[in-house]
């Protein structure tokens, strides 16, 4: 596969903003008493998944497993509901990636479900994670930068 325009080189500008927004959720992250860093990876690798992103599937779970993530956890993702290694928290924001990326309607009793799993604070940084993730998936998988060689900093 060719790689096509340099999106970063073209929109520097854009593209410092999705950079700020992602040092923002890794700080939302990293410092919540809910939410931990390997969930944000969890979720940008099972958004990917969903996308189909390849370059994202490859960033994500090179990311996940150079932070200290398993295998086993990896693998398992795509069928989080039937393996028994995820939290509950990890459960609600899995559950809620899967539905927001395809753009299923939110009702009243599901969001304070949603809002009793993860708290309102948590909610609001796992939606724009998510909605974050799936910007990414649409800016990369238009311009297809290559595949496999990404290597975790």
């Amino acid at each position: 596969m060719t790689a096509r325009a340099n999106y970063i080189g073209l929109a520097p500008k854009a593209m410092q903003i999705l950079l700020n927004q992602e040092a923002y959720l890794k700080e939302q992250f990293s410092d919540s008493s809910i939410l931990s860093t390997a969930l944000w990876e969890l979720l940008k690798l099972r958004v990917s998944q969903i996308n189909q992103c390849a370059f994202c599937v490859d960033m994500h779970s090179k990311d996940a497993l150079a932070q200290g993530e398993t295998v086993e956890r990896l693998i398992g993702l795509s069928a989080w509901r039937d393996m028994p290694m995820y939290s509950a928290t990890e459960r609600a924001a899995l559950e809620w990636a899967e539905h927001l990326t395809q753009s299923k309607p939110v009702d009243d009793h599901y969001y304070d479900k949603l809002a009793t799993a993860l708290g309102e604070k948590g909610l609001v940084d796992v939606t724009i994670a998510v909605n974050a993730i799936n910007s990414w998936n649409r800016i990369v998988k238009t311009f297809k930068p290559e595949v496999g060689n990404y290597k975790p900093q």
